[in-house]
């Protein structure tokens, strides 16, 4: 059983399956970048699985580790090879040119790309090609107890994604229930739509996990590759501005919005996945539980924020940087 009684800790297992396992059933080609809640105003997905060209996914590591935002990809996306006049260079955003210069400064920053001024203009030149490396966005809907009301709930935004054609293929993971025919397939869902039933049931005992659970999935409903109407300039920027967003954010960001600096947060392992865990609750929260708000929220002693050289700060600090190198190395994982 998965941690925690609310469908985010389920998630948090769907993205770490993922993260392993993708493409179920198959022999991995690609490389993989996985994250969670992310999509467009209108609508935004539990689990954002890249497929990646590992060459090209390697070559935008020269742009960093942070996600570029619509008005950086617009900049880095278009700097010219050769010295150039920034008005020359890039096109028409559709938007005043003062907000295209302020992403220049911004650009010139994080070193993405260089730039001098030549008298009273700025000129810019790429640092690097930006690289073609996004080959497929998969999007996965999680709903570890699919009936039929939740299925009805949920079949008008898959339709949704089918239409719009944002991802290149729709899922639903659904818990699995053992049974010959799983529930999920005589839900009324999209027939476009892919369902996959996860187990994460009992696995081989292990010294370093809190609970010994072994991750599987099974494809009950294979998806349909998603056609898109019309493939035009504004589907592909949207696809980009999704992608960096994942890329830039991974699926364990979900301490942005929990307290870590409370004396009750943990981590707590469940199979190969690290998932936070509440002393007091004794059990996985969500991160609408996790907030200033909560009554048993209690901040670190100051004492526990000095420990360390010089000052490293207390647990949450700790939990932060534990995070931050576990999404590190996926992508070291997935360049090599």
């Amino acid at each position: 059983m998965y941690p925690g009684d609310a469908e985010f800790g389920f998630e948090l297992l769907v993205c770490r399956w993922a993260e392993e396992s993708w493409p179920p059933e198959e022999r991995r080609s690609d490389a993989v970048i996985v994250a969670r809640q992310l999509g467009t105003r209108r609508r935004r997905w539990d689990t954002v699985v890249l497929e990646c060209d590992p060459a090209g996914l390697a070559a935008r590591r020269q742009f960093g580790d942070r996600e570029l935002d619509s008005d950086l990809l617009h900049v880095v996306r278009h700097a010219p090879a050769d010295w150039e006049w920034y008005r020359d260079a890039l096109p028409y955003p559709g938007y005043p040119w003062r907000y295209v210069r302020e992403a220049i400064h911004r650009a010139d920053a994080r070193d993405v790309i260089d730039t001098r001024r030549n008298g009273n203009r700025i000129e810019i030149k790429r640092i690097a090609p930006y690289p073609d490396w996004l080959r497929r966005i998969v999007a996965i809907e999680n709903k570890p107890d699919l009936d039929a009301s939740a299925a009805r709930a949920l079949s008008g935004q898959l339709e949704h994604d089918v239409e719009t054609a944002l991802a290149d293929e729709v899922w639903v993971a659904t818990e699995a229930t053992g049974s010959h025919i799983e529930p999920a397939l005589l839900e009324d869902l999209p027939v476009d739509v892919g369902i996959v039933a996860l187990s994460f049931g009992e696995g081989p005992a292990n010294e370093s996990t809190d609970v010994a659970t072994e991750f599987t999935g099974t494809v009950e409903w294979y998806p349909s590759e998603v056609t898109p109407t019309d493939a035009d300039d504004e589907r592909q920027r949207r696809r980009l501005e999704l992608a960096e967003r994942a890329y830039g954010r991974g699926w364990r960001s979900y301490h942005e919005t929990m307290r870590p600096d409370c004396r009750h947060f943990e981590l707590r392992r469940f199979g190969s996945a690290f998932v936070p865990n509440c002393a007091v609750k004794r059990r996985s929260q969500t991160a609408a539980e996790c907030a200033g708000s909560c009554p048993k929220f209690e901040p670190e002693p100051p004492t526990w924020r000095t420990r360390g050289w010089p000052i490293e700060g207390g647990p949450g600090k700790g939990i932060k940087r534990l995070l931050r190198r576990r999404r590190e190395w996926i992508r070291e994982r997935e360049y090599e």
